[in-house]
């Protein structure tokens, strides 16, 4: 801080000799050589005019690293308390802005991942509150802690939220490169809602080629002001192309790339995935065709971005029938197998086919084919995966029914049976027996003894013969 003490050692005593040139009689500082002036020109006068002149003032002078210091300069100079105020709060705040810019690791900085890592979400959130205590104690410390009342410097004030910009490369970038930015995404939204609105006031569709165009120019609006890598990270976060992938690769559910496989892929197929855009609508023949060669292309390249190995667990991943091998299997502890699992899916998914496509089979009978094939399929599973097979369900008997003969009671039926009548009764609650004429069927109980083998006498009633 020497330095800093010298000048304003000398601004102090450029201030006093500027106070005595304006505050001095004239007379002390301007006078003759010699002595006997004779008149107003006496002869062989000589006058000598003394000039103090104010050194040009400096911030830099005073500017300090430490905030005491600073606010003591200030004083020193006269400044206001509430321009103190406004000055050192805005000091501070950038200083924290920069911190949350570069400290912080972000849900939004993991742009290979298609769902924020709740992880990373909640330890962002904890260094985020704990640097906003920081900030806020320091501000207490320098200023009082009643220095939130005049704060005129953090007032809210009417704004339009830009894009967070943070991390190793975007978070470091200057302050006018990020306000550059942040205009560029401003106008790039505002160009791209008039397009919006304009169709839509028209009753049309976006034109995807012309969306593209749109996108283009803010990429060219940005790679006048962030270098290559800054801008490719920008890109990687922002870009509708990089927005497609990620929701590309989380449909797949099991993919999760790495960041260098994200970044890869990027890079083969963001240039091919602009073109293909530009020929979305394309009816004609010449356009059909040169959008599927991109598209084939788009799609080699990812094969060449992702390896051989990890493309075919990418392109597997495509089929329903795959995810769900790779959910049982992680949820039986047994990734490798996958393999076994998604082979029983696909037979079972052709015998359910086989079974809808079968037209000797009724409605009812289908379902029950059905639902022994689930069985079945429940049983392979656990078969593959080593877990011991589900068991047998308790056999069912089937239910029994008696077709009434002339003369048949409930107390008739029970005695064939051997049950109390009641059970009849309760075997059958919706029946009416005085309704029942012979042919109507009833239920008998599960417990009930088979029917005796001989006939019974029942009085004033026919003889009735034994039930097959």
């Amino acid at each position: 801080m020497r330095w800093r003490a010298l000048a304003f050692l000398s601004l102090g005593v450029n201030l006093l000799l500027a106070a005595v040139w304006l505050g001095w009689p004239r007379h002390r500082l301007t006078g003759t050589a010699g002595a006997g002036r004779g008149g107003a020109d006496g002869g062989g006068a000589g006058r000598t005019n003394l000039v103090v002149r104010r050194l040009p003032f400096m911030w830099q002078e005073v500017e300090s690293t430490d905030y005491p210091t600073y606010i003591a300069n200030l004083r020193e100079i006269g400044c206001p308390e509430q321009t103190i105020r406004d000055i050192i709060i805005a000091d501070v705040n950038a200083l924290y802005a920069r911190k949350r810019a570069t400290e912080l690791v972000t849900p939004d900085q993991q742009w290979w991942r298609s769902e924020p890592d709740p992880v990373v979400a909640a330890a962002a959130a904890e260094k985020a509150r704990a640097l906003e205590t920081e900030r806020r104690e320091l501000l207490a410390n320098l200023l009082g802690l009643t220095w939130e009342a005049g704060d005129l410097a953090s007032l809210p004030r009417p704004s339009r939220p830009g894009v967070l910009l943070d991390g190793a490369l975007l978070g470091s970038l200057p302050a006018e490169t990020k306000q550059a930015v942040q205009e560029i995404s401003l106008r790039s939204q505002e160009r791209m809602q008039t397009y919006l609105d304009a169709l839509r006031n028209q009753g049309r569709d976006p034109d995807p080629a012309e969306l593209a165009k749109l996108r283009q120019q803010t990429r060219d609006d940005l790679a006048r002001v962030l270098a290559p890598g800054q801008l490719e990270e920008f890109l990687l976060r922002y870009s509708q192309y990089a927005s497609n992938l990620r929701n590309e690769f989380g449909q797949l559910q099991f993919f999760n790339p790495t960041p260098d496989e994200f970044r890869a892929v990027f890079r083969a197929t963001d240039s091919l995935d602009q073109r293909i855009q530009l020929l979305a609508d394309a009816t004609d023949a010449n356009g059909v065709a040169a959008r599927k060669a991109l598209e084939d292309e788009r799609e080699n390249a990812m094969k060449l971005a992702l390896g051989a190995k990890r493309y075919e667990e990418y392109r597997f991943l495509h089929d329903p029938l795959y995810r769900d091998a790779v959910a049982a299997a992680q949820a039986a502890g047994t990734p490798d197998a996958v393999g076994k699992l998604y082979a029983i899916n696909l037979a079972a998914a052709s015998a359910h086919q086989s079974i809808a496509d079968d037209s000797t089979l009724t409605s009812d009978q289908k379902d029950i084919a059905a639902k022994s094939l689930e069985l079945d399929q429940l049983k392979a599973n656990a078969v593959a995966t080593g877990r011991d097979l589900p068991p047998e369900p308790p056999s069912i008997p089937p239910k029994r029914t008696y077709m009434l003969r002339p003369g048949d009671t409930p107390a008739v039926v029970a005695m064939i049976y051997g049950v109390p009548e009641s059970a009849i009764l309760a075997a059958n609650p919706n029946v009416n027996f005085s309704r029942l004429r012979p042919g109507d069927s009833i239920n008998i109980p599960r417990g009930a003894m088979g029917p005796v083998s001989a006939p019974l006498q029942i009085p004033n009633g026919p003889q009735l013969p034994p039930s097959p």
